[in-house]
């Protein structure tokens, strides 16, 4: 064949390659995370100081994490080793932004507002977008997620973490991989490093698993977690239970009915046919994490009382979960959301004067501010000054100022040099011979706080009785001052 007899050949053309599609976020999704932090972090901010005040445990955070980094950890072994990561990291903050109060309680304003956040992505996540957005909501109007967006302390920084490792046990346990499992144990080992009661969020999700009867392999994967959180925790425990003193003080469930309210309406939310999405239902998730860790901790209450509200403050990311959900179901079975609107204006109603309330001094259980400014008032220079007991040293440390003049009778070394968070005080003996050098005694007392018997204490008080008399008292929100007089004609040799 010659090549002019060849069949022409047809060019073949290759299309262009498709346009790449550009993803924009979800609006919905963007709403879920969005709205909730703002409005948690417009919350926070609102009152933030508080009248510039402080209470003792926050006071606590500011002087130790004043304390160099070997300081703090030298004391950690004597107390509050809980509470160490905390307090170094507020070391780090405070030599960035200085030791003020808006330094010590914006982490935990932030912290908050993250953790509203990862509720609302939950949410979205477990029941749709509608039920995120409102349990991102409900969870940032919570009196006790507010409180708690205000204090310097740890508690709201585990709430975060706690929040965004469900996320990632969620997210686990649809899609399988490794190293999702690898982000959900890291956090939650950082969550219990702050906290040790954070172990117990642990225990719910495993509830949470097990009721969800998951595949083997991702019952599998979230045991090898745990099994690392555990043993990333274990040193800390076995070194904090020898200061099982610290929460001596707790005789009895604090603050249990805001616990015990919430997890009934959240065992009400409950029974509503909540929308469900994904292996792990909404409900199965909550729950656990509302109520069980709090009935563990009560369950030890006849043996150790160890019920503080703050301790398992993560409840909350389940309660908010349950009523957001709620809601959405009754939005969704009802054409008309006229009751719903009436029902949102009742309960934005009923939080404006807790909400309120929570931002004045009085809303926590003392006031080392009141209390320093009360014993500055009390006391003249050249005055003795007890406290009773001597773990109250800390109620007026915030300020030097306020007991600058006066001699501290008992202290034999001060906590900076002792490596203690109140000091090292004299024997008993001594205590009360150098009370009798003093005509004047300036007396700080707190309320409502019982310690174990101290034969210190008792000669504090014995002296007290026998060689004086009280001359003036000044009662303050957390403590009481009082001046006692030397009674010359009961003394030796008067």
């Amino acid at each position: 064949m010659s090549l002019d007899q060849r069949a022409p050949t047809v060019a073949r053309t290759v299309p262009p390659p498709a346009a790449t599609r550009r993803r924009f976020p979800n609006p919905a999704g963007t709403a879920v995370v969005i709205a909730p932090l703002l409005l948690t972090l417009a919350l926070g901010l609102w009152g933030i100081r508080r009248r510039n005040t402080m209470w003792g445990d926050e006071s606590v955070t500011a002087q130790l994490a004043r304390r160099d980094l070997s300081q703090i950890w030298h004391t950690a072994q004597h107390i509050d080793l809980v509470h160490a990561l905390h307090y170094a990291v507020m070391h780090e903050l405070f030599g960035l932004f200085g030791t003020g109060l808006l330094t010590l309680r914006l982490p935990s304003v932030l912290a908050m507002s993250v953790a509203a956040s990862g509720v609302g992505l939950l949410g979205l996540r477990l029941a749709g977008p509608r039920a995120g957005l409102l349990a991102g909501l409900v969870f940032a109007l919570l009196p006790q997620v507010q409180k708690y967006a205000q204090e310097g302390r740890s508690y709201a920084m585990v709430c975060a973490l706690v929040t965004w490792a469900g996320y990632a046990l969620v997210t686990g346990v649809a899609r399988r991989a490794r190293w999702r499992w690898a982000v959900y144990g890291a956090t939650m080992l950082l969550a219990c490093l702050l906290h040790e009661f954070a172990v117990l969020a642990l225990v719910a999700h495993g509830v949470t698993l097990l009721v969800s009867r998951v595949p083997r392999p991702v019952l599998t994967a979230w045991s090898a977690a745990a099994a690392g959180v555990v043993a990333g925790l274990l040193p800390l425990a076995i070194r904090s239970a020898g200061q099982s003193e610290q929460v001596s003080w707790i005789v009895g469930p604090v603050r249990f009915r805001y616990f015990l309210v919430v997890a009934v309406l959240g065992l009400v939310c409950a029974r509503a046919p909540l929308r469900t999405r994904g292996p792990v239902r909404l409900a199965v998730l909550a729950l656990p994490l509302l109520v069980l860790p709090g009935l563990l901790l009560l369950i030890t209450s006849p043996v150790k009382p160890l019920f503080v509200d703050r301790y398992v403050l993560y409840g909350n990311i389940g309660a908010a979960l349950l009523l957001g959900a709620w809601m959405d179901c009754f939005l969704r079975l009802r054409r008309s959301s006229r009751y719903a609107w009436l029902a949102a204006a009742a309960a934005l109603a009923a939080l404006v004067q807790p909400s309120l309330a929570l931002r004045t001094p009085q809303s926590r259980s003392n006031d080392v501010t009141a209390i320093g400014a009360a014993v500055r008032e009390a006391g003249r220079p050249g005055d003795g000054l007890l406290y009773l007991s001597g773990q109250h040293r800390i109620l007026t440390a915030a300020n030097p100022e306020d007991t600058r003049g006066l001699t501290d009778l008992a202290l034999a070394r001060d906590p900076v040099s002792s490596n203690t968070l109140a000091g090292v005080e004299l024997p008993a003996q001594d205590i009360a011979a150098r009370m009798l050098d003093f005509d004047r005694i300036v007396a700080v007392r707190a309320v409502g706080v019982r310690w174990p018997a101290d034969p210190r204490e008792a000669a504090k008080t014995s002296t007290l009785r026998r060689h004086f008399h009280e001359y003036r008292t000044i009662r303050v929100n957390g403590a009481r001052i009082t001046v006692y007089v030397r009674d010359h004609a009961l003394s030796p040799g008067g």
